[in-house]
């Protein structure tokens, strides 16, 4: 049995054009950007996946769920859902899904306030959300535990 306390894991900010990835080093609790990936067809999007979760030695993904203010699902939160089962499917690892309100809001202010250019922003805005909702999970205590603290 994996000790889950222990390893990486991998944020994902969905989008239907790009993909935020963040990962975090369990031990270390610091989620760092990683990529933003652009999708291209079913078959070459499973083959980039699996070969981030085997690079990466990933224990598990968390993907954001885009909630509405009253904290109920979107359509977005469904088309979110639906990648996550697929990704646990395809890779073979658990898949948990956390709130990510506001982590787009965040970073489009970050990136802003350094200064970035618009396209500079556009290339980096979705790492930089996966970021900052994995940052969220791991400060809420989900780190490590077999369950999630966000959205089941």
């Amino acid at each position: 049995m994996t000790n889950t306390s222990t390893g990486r894991i991998a944020g994902i900010d969905f989008g239907t054009v790009r993909v935020g990835i963040a990962t975090a080093d369990l031990e270390v609790g610091i989620a760092s950007p990683y990529e933003t990936y652009t999708r291209r067809s079913p078959a070459l999007d499973a083959e980039y996946f699996r070969t981030l979760a085997k690079e990466e030695r990933l224990l598990r993904f968390v993907v954001g769920l885009p909630v509405h203010l009253d904290g109920l699902e979107s359509q977005k939160s469904s088309e979110a859902r639906k990648f996550g089962q697929w990704l646990g499917e395809l890779t073979g690892l658990p898949v948990e899904f956390f709130d990510e309100r506001y982590t787009s809001l965040e970073a489009e202010h970050i990136l802003s306030a350094a200064n970035f250019t618009k396209k500079r922003r556009k290339a980096r805005i979705d790492q930089l959300a996966a970021q900052i909702m994995l940052t969220a999970y791991l400060e809420s205590g989900a780190r490590g535990q077999e369950t999630s603290q966000g959205l089941e």
